[in-house]
């Protein structure tokens, strides 16, 4: 099953099993949800649900993943099942939250796992279908687990592994974050020092959908040539490197590592070299 599915293919699907999950982000984001959202979607808030804020993003980030049994609890609460086919959607085109709760869902050991391309906007061009208020649906028996499935680095592990150049660190903030130009976001402008620039956007053709697997495999196989082939991916707080991840998963790559923290955590670290490009 692709990590992606178009509204179109949405349309098509039978109703048993399928869950949607609304993953908008942002103050407004449960009253946009309340207002209009995908018939039957379930809200889903990204500080809440797919994350543990803690006091000092120095240790953790923005947004720090949550315990895994806390997320149990937060499967359970959606109604997912082993067996549910989930579908999420934000409305920044998967960049956002939509490609964070993937990632968690897919680390969760859980396999019927799509985001739709396009987000929101996409599905209302569609013709799909729409309604409003709370949505009522049953819980489902907790899945317990030990631990998450996929790879994650932290702080320690990126550093250890730049030094030894056994590994490509990409950074997918936009270009003038990454050069250190300003930060609309974070306390410090910058980047990690030897890691590289490839913005999320990049996965994204003029219409805000994903480029075709193919398109996607040919763009990063000559970006990353002759470079070390072991991935580690980071954004600001961890969530929209994960639509990097999911990118890749699309085209037909391994699942790269997620350095969680991200520059929220390391712009913070005291003593942590940061890099401009002047």
């Amino acid at each position: 099953m692709f990590p992606i599915i178009s509204p179109k293919q949405l349309k098509e699907l039978s109703p048993e099993n399928l869950i949607i999950l609304d993953v908008r982000t942002g103050k407004d984001s449960y009253q946009n949800y309340l207002n209009k959202h995908l018939k039957e979607a379930r809200f889903v808030d990204l500080d809440k649900d797919l994350a543990e804020i803690v006091e000092d993003a120095a240790y953790g980030g923005r947004h720090p993943l949550s315990k895994i049994q806390k997320f149990s609890e937060t499967v359970s609460y959606l109604g997912i099942s082993e067996d549910s086919h989930v579908i999420i959607y934000d409305d920044k085109n998967g960049a956002n939250a939509a490609a964070r709760a993937w990632w968690m869902l897919k680390s969760f050991n859980l396999e019927n796992v799509q985001v739709l391309d396009g987000g929101i906007q996409a599905a209302e061009k569609e013709g799909l279908e729409f309604s409003s208020g709370k949505e009522t649906f049953e819980k489902s028996e907790i899945i317990i687990k030990e631990h998450w499935f996929l790879p994650v680095s932290s702080l320690e592990d990126v550093e250890n592994e730049l030094i030894n150049e056994s590994t490509t660190v990409i950074d997918v903030r936009d270009s003038y974050r990454y050069k250190g130009e300003s930060e609309p976001i974070d306390l410090v402008a910058g980047h990690i020092p030897g890691a590289i620039n490839i913005p999320f956007s990049e996965n994204l053709d003029k219409n805000g959908n994903f480029l075709k697997p193919e398109f996607l495999k040919e763009k990063y196989s000559k970006l990353l040539e002759n470079k070390p082939e072991k991935l580690i991916i980071h954004c600001g707080s961890g969530v929209t490197a994960c639509h990097t991840i999911l990118a890749l998963a699309y085209a037909g790559f391994e699942i790269p590592n997620l350095y969680v923290g991200s520059w929220s955590e390391w712009s913070r670290r005291e003593g942590k070299e940061i890099a401009k490009v002047i």
